[in-house]
């Protein structure tokens, strides 16, 4: 298969539009017509990693963190952002899914919650602004139509529920003018028919995937219809997971098993004062600026990769914070770039880095 029907499954998944304003994820570095070879799945794309793909003869490296994240004046191989150089002399495509995948129904903060064992999850800090309204018109009879074409590109999702429409029968008129090939009705006489209002949400990045689908069905050769913008919270997409355990543990034991499942040299965490953990708040990477809405969440527990010093003043009575590393936090992204990929192309050659790029290290 070629690299881009790759790229699109990640996009299907985590769509770029999802990324945060400051983030570059997306291609990074090649050409997307090229037949895969095969993909190396890492955090970051080090000079390391690249190596590692090299040896292996594959010509697709998928990161998390983005490769190139600012602008260059000069690519002169100074530093290892700059290594671009190895990629593009070895013909490998760099791909990164960053802020989207943060913020992708079951994406990275997702993975965490299963590698911990939480329940019941629901987005931390839901995106906003992002949602609108279509409110079209058609006749009765082909309002089954429409409806099944408005779903399919991705119309009528509300939680946990799918094909969600609301329907109001009416009465709609028209005249036809000359020149124009009217669906019923005659030129130059008034028409009534019978029609139905049809109301469905969907996220504005999809607009224009949905009117295409909607003009290509619509019997009318003008179709009316309204978009109109929703200040509602997106609950399925945004940053951040608070969600529940199966069973409370006393804040040792859970910081222990944090340590142990992610594999950290060190927890950083403020002042113990013997609550017990059930409700988990949590977000990969640096994800401090979530610390407000886990405390209102009513959270025991909130979990990042990194926070500040003077973060920690001022919440023991409110929360208990434990700060794992920004690579520990998303080691196991790796894993949802894998399942992703092997279930819709399992026979390409498909490998997770074996190289460890975090630069933290422990003493």
């Amino acid at each position: 298969m070629k690299i881009k029907e790759i790229v699109s499954a990640l996009e299907r998944f985590a769509p770029l539009p999802l990324q945060d304003g400051f983030d570059n994820a997306g291609l990074q570095i090649g050409l997307t017509e090229a037949e895969a070879t095969g993909a190396l799945l890492c955090l970051d794309v080090t000079e390391a990693v690249l190596d590692e793909a090299i040896a292996l003869g594959y010509n697709l490296v998928i990161s998390h963190h983005p490769l190139i994240f600012k602008g260059y004046k000069s690519i002169t191989g100074k530093d290892y952002v700059e290594r671009i150089l190895k990629a593009i002399k070895n013909d490998i495509v760099i791909y990164s899914a960053h802020t989207n995948l943060d913020n992708a129904q079951g994406g990275v903060n997702y993975k965490i919650a299963e590698k911990i064992g939480l329940k019941n999850l629901k987005v931390l800090e839901p995106k906003e602004n992002s949602l609108i309204k279509l409110v079209t018109f058609v006749p009765d009879a082909q309002a089954d139509s429409v409806r099944e074409a408005l779903f399919a590109a991705g119309c009528g999702n509300i939680g946990n529920y799918d094909s969600c429409s609301y329907n109001l029968k009416g009465e709609g008129t028209f005249r036809a003018k000359e020149g124009t090939h009217p669906f019923c009705g005659t030129i130059g006489e008034l028409h009534h028919e019978n029609e139905v209002r049809i109301e469905t949400i969907l996220p504005v990045y999809k607009k224009a995937e949905v009117i295409k689908a909607l003009l290509s069905v619509h019997p009318y050769e003008e179709p009316a219809f309204d978009l109109y913008p929703l200040q509602n919270d997106w609950l399925q997409a945004g940053s951040g997971i608070v969600g529940e355990l199966d069973e409370s543990e006393t804040e040792l034991e859970f910081l222990k098993r944090i340590k142990k499942i992610f594999e950290v040299g060190c927890v950083r965490h403020n002042k113990l004062t013997g609550r017990e953990i059930q409700k988990v708040a949590l977000c990969g990477g640096a994800g401090a600026f979530l610390l407000p809405q886990a405390i209102r969440t009513g959270a025991d527990v909130f979990i990042t990769g990194e926070i500040k010093y003077h973060d920690y003043f001022g919440h023991e009575g409110d929360i208990l914070m434990a700060e794992i590393g920004h690579y520990e936090s998303e080691q196991y992204t790796k894993e949802i770039f894998y399942t992703i990929i092997r279930e819709l192309f399992p026979n390409l050659a498909l490998q997770q880095c074996k190289v460890n790029t975090n630069p933290i290290k422990y003493l």
